[in-house]
């Protein structure tokens, strides 16, 4: 497995990187659908694979915080699904979908602090306990001291998270845990070179349809029915682009402030934000989150989580895009049956948006086994051992 891959762990990289000069996109013959075929790049709302939004309020020693969740289902255990890094709760749209249609489950998608349309005071506290003490509050306000059964999902960091919250026992009526696609020793081999590849993504874009191309042609997101939800979640219009007048009273307010300067450094410094203000204008779009400066707590999101989940009493299931993922603790695990395990190949990294209807099989299996949920619609158990 490449370091490019390795580094997939976060939850937010290409699997492929850009080609220089392309502006993020690549024209190889595989993105190709044939003369006068034109692929759609438009984005699609949630409200086409959720049922429903909501905004959670939780009040911590801070104020309150606001977290955004989206719902489908009425009835069965409630899968609470947690995004990788530098996503939202909208990659498990297509997922979604698919999985209502073969079980009785509800889902809960949730945008982790600093991520989609959640809002937090301590935008910066993106620490292991402090998001996972922030899955349990959502888990208390949505449910109070009764909630229903809860199955944890995470895909990446969010993998990561859900596994601390199950460790630290923040949801009571856990019923089962899921990884998808994180593996502690792959994860912390690939920290040391994950800020070349976030210097190497395209800083900003023109348009949502611009993002949306680049994810699918990048290889960040293989399946375009998924980007065109998902990439909503990850890009937001840069601050001060709202209009044409908006964006120069900007300029020329940066430029009255740097009138006080020293002389040498102020027509380079003016030049350089005003430079940037261009950019911004021609590229309106940016990522929503600096993934760059999360590196502090990278470490505590991986070290020690292979035994954390081995650890954890109850039901677990890991879905990998390759074997080779595993590590040495991970391995002895499954060879002692201490957990299922599911290996889906021809996937990247985000293997919930690239075959969502595989990864659905393999949760609902999962869930039928243990007698969690209900089949609906005829579902039938595909995988050995069901």
């Amino acid at each position: 497995m490449s370091a490019l891959e390795k580094s997939m762990h976060l939850g937010r990289l290409p699997s492929r990187p850009p080609l220089p000069g392309s502006g993020g996109s690549q024209s190889g013959a595989k993105m190709r659908m044939g003369p006068g075929r034109k692929r759609d790049f438009s984005p699609v709302p949630w409200s086409q694979y959720f049922e429903s939004m909501e905004d959670v309020e939780v009040e911590n020693e801070t104020g309150k915080d606001t977290f955004r969740v989206y719902k489908s289902g009425s009835e069965g255990p409630v899968l609470l699904l947690l995004h990788g890094g530098g996503h939202s709760a909208l990659s498990w749209a297509v997922f979604t979908a698919a999985i209502v249609s073969r079980v009785q489950c509800r889902i809960v998608a949730l945008d982790l602090r600093s991520h989609g349309e959640t809002k937090v005071k301590n935008s910066e506290d993106l620490s292991a306990e402090t998001m996972a003490k922030d899955v349990g509050n959502v888990v208390e306000a949505m449910y109070g001291d009764l909630p229903p059964p809860v199955m944890l999902i995470g895909h990446s960091m969010g993998g990561a998270i859900a596994v601390h919250t199950a460790s630290a026992n923040l949801v009571p009526s856990l019923l089962g845990l899921c990884m998808i696609d994180v593996v502690e020793g792959t994860a912390m081999d690939a920290l040391n070179s994950m800020q070349n590849f976030l210097r190497g993504r395209p800083k900003t874009f023109k348009s949502l349809e611009n993002a949306i191309e680049w994810s699918v042609k990048s290889g960040q997101i293989r399946n375009l029915e998924s980007a065109r939800v998902s990439m909503v979640g990850q890009v937001k219009q840069c601050e001060g682009i709202t209009s044409p007048e908006g964006s120069k009273s900007i300029v020329e307010g940066i430029i009255e402030e740097e009138e006080e300067e020293e002389e040498g450094s102020e027509s380079v410094n003016k030049r350089k934000k005003e430079d940037d203000m261009e950019t911004k204008k021609d590229h309106p779009y940016t990522w929503r989150i600096e993934l760059a400066k999360t590196e502090k707590y990278w470490d505590g999101w991986f070290r020690g989580l292979s035994n954390l989940f081995l650890s954890c009493p109850i039901p677990k299931l890991l879905l990998l895009a390759g074997v080779d993922r595993l590590d040495k603790d991970l391995t002895i695990g499954q060879m002692q049956g201490k957990f299922q395990m599911q290996v889906l190949p021809q996937c990247g990294h985000a293997v919930h948006e690239d075959a969502p209807d595989k990864v659905a099989e393999a949760v609902a299996t999962f869930l039928i086994r243990h007698r969690f949920a209900e089949p609906i619609g005829g579902f039938q158990c595909v995988f050995p051992g069901c």
